[in-house]
C-alpha cells in the first residue's frame, strides 16, 4: 500500500505533461500551416522582409499563450491577429522613426491573382491599409494619395479632379505622407471603408477607375 502512493503523485505529472506537449505540437502545425498566408499578409501591409518576420513572430507567440481550445476558427483568428499587429506596428512611434510609413498600395494594384487563397490575402490586406489611410487623411489627401501611389496617377491629372493646381497636388500628396506619419485618428464609418475597399478592388482587378475615382472624389461628378 505504501508504493502506491508514489506512483500515483509521479504517474499523474508525466500524464499532464505529455498532454501539454500534444497541444502544442498540434498548435504548432496549425501555425506552419498558415505561416506562408500570415507572412505575405504582413508583407502586404508593412512593405518589408523583417518586419514581416517580426509580426509573424508575434503572432505565433500569441498563438501559444491564447486558449486555443475555445478557437473555432484557426486561420481566421492568425489572420486577424496578423492584420492587428501589422497596422499596430504602422501606426507605433517607433516604426514612425525606423522606416517610411507608406502602405504599399502599388502592390495591390496587379490584377486578380488566380491563386484564389493568395487573391484572398490582398484583399484582406487591402482592407487593412484602406482603413489605416481613411483613419489619418482627410478626404482630398486620401483621394490624392491613393491614386498617386495606388495607381500612378499624374499631379496634372489629380489636379483636375481636386479642382487646384498641379503644384498644389503635390502638396497635397506630401502632406498626406506626413499625415499617415504624424497625424492623428478619426473613427472609420464601416459602410464608407466597405465602398473604397470595393472600388479599389475593382480598379485594380479590371483597370477601370472611374468607379474608385467617384467613391473618391463625390464632389467632382
Amino acid at each position: 500500500m505504501l508504493a502506491t502512493g508514489p506512483q500515483t503523485t509521479t504517474t499523474e505529472p508525466a500524464l499532464a505533461r505529455s498532454a501539454g506537449e500534444d497541444d502544442m505540437d498540434a498548435a504548432l502545425d496549425t501555425f506552419l500551416g498558415e505561416r506562408t498566408r500570415l507572412y505575405r499578409i504582413a508583407h502586404h501591409i508593412l512593405g518589408d522582409i523583417p518586419g514581416a518576420e517580426d509580426v509573424v513572430q508575434e503572432v505565433w507567440l500569441r498563438w501559444q499563450l491564447t486558449q486555443r481550445a475555445e478557437i473555432d476558427n484557426p486561420t481566421a483568428f492568425l489572420v486577424t491577429a496578423t492584420i492587428r499587429v501589422a497596422i499596430n506596428i504602422v501606426r507605433s512611434a517607433r516604426h514612425r522613426h525606423e522606416v517610411p510609413i507608406e502602405p504599399q498600395l502599388a502592390d495591390f494594384g496587379d490584377r486578380a491573382a488566380p491563386d484564389p487563397v493568395l487573391s484572398a490575402e490582398r484583399s484582406v490586406a487591402v482592407d487593412g491599409a484602406l482603413a489605416l489611410l481613411m483613419a489619418r487623411l482627410t478626404p482630398d489627401r486620401l483621394a490624392a494619395y491613393v491614386l498617386r501611389k495606388g495607381f500612378g496617377y499624374a499631379y496634372a491629372e489629380l489636379a483636375s479632379l481636386l479642382r487646384m493646381s498641379a503644384s498644389n497636388a503635390r502638396v497635397v500628396v506630401h502632406r498626406a505622407q506626413t499625415r499617415l506619419e504624424f497625424g492623428r485618428e478619426r473613427p472609420v464609418p464601416v459602410e464608407s471603408h466597405r465602398r473604397l475597399a470595393a472600388a479599389f478592388r475593382t480598379a485594380a482587378h479590371t483597370g477601370d477607375l472611374d468607379g474608385l475615382v467617384k467613391v473618391l472624389t463625390p464632389a467632382a461628378r
